[in-house]
């Protein structure tokens, strides 16, 4: 049973333009929010309508129905197609989303950290935002009370815990799998920060007011790295990648007094304080080895599932490099064209690591076999799957079933994709890209991050930069498809037929 058709019929068109509210330029790859004077003068790329375009201000005549009547069409199919969603309006665009550890389980739902990221203008200070987060579990909710969220109102679900200043935008959050109290955060400079984000005070964001002041510091990079950032499944070991067209790996273990298994552990950043714990200043951590064999910015990096000495990185030379840090600090193999632009992010499968995706500006995502991947830089994609319409931004496996992934893009699209179904699908006139089954179409702007949700594996975050769309802000979402999408097509009818008999024996009685 697919929702290909429902969804797509209701996904809106993204916007290139991200409003007035930031001051910011953007970067290369589109991710920030531009500046009021960039989103008035629309660019080439705009006019070409690889983001979706300004409908109103294009003037191009067209039949296809604006971005609101869209975001009507898929609000009125989302009793249908979801089993629970919450929105949850910003204030200040966020570029990225993660879930931290599970707190506390009720009979009706779980209460989880989700951190965040508010991205200012400047009258404020940027901030790392700790929330707490209501889950609802699975066929809980009701079908009106799904359908009954305001857009423009923060949800009643999230609940800001703590603020951390930040020194700069952040443009990434990593958590540490051993302990996901531990954070990293890349921002427009060369180093990595390392946070304890239940020991770090919490902070009132007025102007003027100091930065908080990292665990760690992470130091290496020769210029700014900015949005390739990994936290290794095996080992406390961080990666990051940066415009010096280097990939830097480090190892915190050292500064860590214990690394418990689970998000309860008393795992903490060992800190230097004064006498009134105010922290005198951060410790630095240098490299464990520098890997150096891009010819342009590194945009992401990821670990493998299996060990902490490889890696894999993409970048804005069209590359996807596999690292070994046993080999040296050279690639292991290049592939020298894996898209046909700008590399944007990578995921390798954690439940089998021969399996790596990426992303592009081409707008597809990619699935890579190292098995098929040569030293001389050929490399044929296993599939492409084409079904965005802007730039691809964020590519994950899901963490339940191993040929499930999501990827979200500048369209203001999150598709999921299972690619046991590309092979699978039947030979009537295809509606949707195979192995597309689902679209979450509730962002009306670019879905600039997304995160599955380990505790509660169907269950997504995502945040979207509205800024031209809601006037200033962005769009956080947390959601979890119906069951009747994604399980055995059996399982689903015989559960459907077991209401229908239900039904009928109702209405036969009197």
């Amino acid at each position: 049973m697919e929702s290909d058709e429902a969804a797509a019929a209701a996904s809106p068109q993204g916007t290139t333009a991200s409003g007035g509210t930031v001051t910011p330029g953007p970067k290369k790859r589109g991710r920030k929010p531009k500046s009021k004077e960039d989103s008035q003068t629309p660019s080439s790329q705009q006019q070409s309508g690889s983001s979706g375009g300004k409908m109103k201000e294009s003037g191009k005549k067209t039949q296809q129905p604006s971005v609101d009547e869209k975001y009507s069409q898929w609000k009125g199919l989302v009793p249908i197609l979801y089993d629970w969603l919450a929105n949850h309006n910003l204030v200040w665009p966020s570029l990225s989303c993660r879930w931290g550890p599970q707190l506390e389980q009720a009979t009706y739902k779980n209460r989880q950290r989700l951190y965040l990221s508010e991205q200012t203008d400047g009258s404020v200070p940027n901030t790392l935002v700790i929330a707490n987060c209501e889950v609802v579990k699975p066929r809980v909710a009701a079908a009106e009370h799904i359908s009954q969220f305001n857009e423009e109102a923060r949800s009643p679900f999230v609940k800001k815990y703590k603020t951390i200043i930040h020194p700069g935008e952040v443009n990434r959050i990593r958590e540490l799998p051993q302990n996901s109290k531990i954070v990293a955060t890349h921002t427009d400079s060369p180093d990595v920060l390392i946070w304890d984000v239940e020991t770090q005070p919490n902070r009132h964001a007025v102007l003027g007011a100091a930065n908080s002041r990292p665990d760690l510091i992470l130091t290496g990079h020769q210029d700014n790295a900015e949005f390739a950032l990994a936290m290794c499944p095996t080992e406390p070991f961080v990666l990051s990648g940066g415009k010096d067209k280097s990939v830097v790996l480090w190892s915190i273990q050292d500064h860590i007094t214990t690394v418990g298994t689970d998000s309860k552990s008393s795992g903490s950043i060992i800190k230097q304080t004064g006498e009134s714990g105010e922290k005198t200043e951060s410790p630095t951590v240098g490299p464990r080895g520098v890997y150096v064999g891009h010819d342009d910015t590194v945009e992401d990096v990821a670990f493998s599932p299996t060990s902490a000495q490889e890696f894999c990185s993409v970048g804005d030379d069209s590359c996807l490099i596999l690292w070994d840090a046993r080999t040296g600090t050279s690639p292991v193999t290049k592939v020298e064209k894996a898209h046909d632009a700008d590399l944007h992010c990578v995921d390798w499968n954690p439940h089998d690591d021969n399996l790596i995706l990426t992303g592009s500006a081409d707008n597809t995502v990619r699935l890579y076999d190292r098995r098929n991947l040569t030293a001389n830089g050929v490399g044929t994609p296993i599939y492409k799957f084409e079904g965005h319409k802007a730039a691809v931004l964020c590519v994950q496996w899901s963490p339940d079933k191993s040929s499930v992934f999501g990827s979200s893009a500048e369209d203001g699209l999150l598709n999921i994709w299972d690619y046991d179904r590309v092979s699978k699908k039947s030979d009537r006139a295809a509606k949707s890209p195979a192995g597309l089954f689902f679209q979450h179409a509730g962002h009306r702007d670019k879905v600039v991050d997304f995160h599955w949700n380990a505790s509660d594996p169907w269950t997504i975050v995502s945040v979207s930069d509205d800024c031209e769309t809601t006037g200033g802000g962005g769009t956080l979402q947390i959601w979890r498809m119906s069951d009747l999408i994604y399980r055995p097509q059996e399982e689903v009818l015989a559960e459907l037929e077991k209401f229908k008999s239900h039904v009928m024996t109702c209405a036969s009685k009197p």
